[in-house]
């Protein structure tokens, strides 16, 4: 059987094999897992397109155990530029910590809930900075409450 094309379907064709090749049209989630909890978590700013975006997202905030694993996943393109965990008080202000990961790692997962002190807190990754928007990078902010805390920066009883 001889199929025969249509000129017009060339291009078409080819239009729609550059798909999904490139940057992404959206900026990627980062997926976060605590015990049997699954989040994906949108950006609050990233790079697109070579120009910095910011983005109004809530911050996604899980109930978590006391000494439940904590593992944060990249997609690819952010562990090749590397990236890092800012760890935030549970008002997302002061920054209490950093961890760095080695670059073109996808995954970490050697943090656990009872590794931070207050009882509420949020983990930020941070891809880092150099890429097309130079000082500016991705941002994706997560908050954790910990039984026996609140997000109000008091201890419950």
């Amino acid at each position: 059987m001889v199929v025969s094309r249509s000129p017009a379907v060339l291009p078409l064709l080819l239009l729609l094999a550059g798909c999904g090749a490139g940057e992404p049209s959206a900026p990627p989630d980062v997926a976060v897992e605590v015990g049997p909890q699954q989040v994906d978590v949108r950006p609050t700013q990233f790079c697109l397109d070579g120009e910095g975006q910011r983005y109004d997202t809530a911050a996604p905030i899980l109930e978590v155990s006391p000494g439940a694993r904590i593992s944060l996943s990249v997609p690819e393109s952010v562990a090749e530029q590397g990236w890092s965990i800012q760890v935030f008080d549970e008002k997302l202000e002061e920054q209490l910590g950093e961890v760095d990961v080695p670059r073109g790692q996808t995954a970490f997962e050697e943090i656990t809930t009872n590794d931070v002190l207050p009882p509420a807190f949020y983990l930020v990754v941070v891809e880092d900075k150099g890429g097309e928007c130079g000082e500016f990078s991705g941002a994706w902010p997560v908050g954790f409450l910990r039984a026996g805390g609140d997000l109000s920066g008091t201890e419950t009883p």
